[in-house]
């Protein structure tokens, strides 16, 4: 059953908690809730087994978390405090794609993160004007309420195949009411292009893993690489998946290493 939490603007937040242990809270990337992924419920679960406090929430805009006045960056990183309190104080966290660079931009704001594990972060280059752009765009698409052009714009750059498939699975209808809560996921890429990353990430000293999958697009590992480059304590590890997915006892054995180091 799920539990909840409330926000600092009040917004409620939507979790489950496995577990017991080191703490880790896992951060959904684009499309991605408790509802609709459930392949991170699962790892979520095996992961607690091994001796982990696991919570896995959706974020604001989504699932259990839909009603919220507003969809920032900032917000997101207000509700993982929020979490982080809930859990003891200090987490671990799991960045799942965008979710990534969202953990990225928490840690270096100061929250109590323990260790950073960043799944397939989508980062382009450094200092490039490509995500400011992006995101204007997509501020200007969700502000037209065309919910279906926002989700076609999000996914613009990715494999035309990932759309064609999103449009003919029957998560299409629920995909198409995320669009307000991709807004946090944009300005995330964008902010991670906003300064030199060293100098971005000068606050992010926590051990942090890179991780890609053995098959993968071509953006995936530059991006582990420049986190990497730029994070003193970051390394990178490759694991079995491909074409931005993994198993689930392959991901819980990875992060399970991981954290305990």
């Amino acid at each position: 059953m799920s539990e909840f939490a409330i926000s600092k603007d009040g917004t409620r937040i939507g979790y489950d908690q496995y577990g017991e242990g080191t703490a880790v809270i896992l951060v959904g990337g684009a499309m991605q809730f408790r509802g609709f992924d459930s392949n991170t419920m699962e790892m979520a679960k095996l992961l607690a087994a091994k001796g982990f406090t696991v919570l896995n929430y959706d974020r604001r805009g989504r699932g259990e978390s839909a009603e919220a006045p507003s969809f920032s960056l900032k917000d997101n990183i207000d509700d993982l405090a929020t979490l982080i309190d809930i859990v003891g104080g200090q987490a671990a966290l799991f960045g799942s794609s965008s979710g990534g660079s969202i953990s990225l931009a928490a840690a270096a704001a100061g929250l109590p993160v323990t260790k950073l594990a960043l799944w397939e972060t989508p980062l382009s280059e450094e200092l490039g004007a490509g995500g400011a752009e992006f995101f204007a765009g997509l501020q200007e698409r969700v502000a037209s309420g065309d919910k279906a052009g926002t989700i076609e714009y999000y996914m613009k750059d990715m494999p035309p195949e990932w759309l064609a498939g999103a449009k003919n699975s029957p998560g299409w209808p629920i995909m198409i009411e995320l669009g307000p809560s991709l807004l946090a996921d944009a300005e995330s890429l964008a902010w991670s292009q906003s300064a030199p990353r060293a100098e971005l990430w000068s606050g992010i000293t926590q051990p942090t893993l890179a991780i890609v999958g053995e098959q993968t697009v071509p953006i995936m590992p530059k991006a582990a690489d420049s986190i990497v480059a730029n994070i003193p304590s970051a390394r990178k590890a490759t694991i079995p998946g491909a074409n931005h997915g993994w198993e689930p006892s392959v991901m819980a054995d990875a992060l399970a290493e991981f954290l305990a180091e």
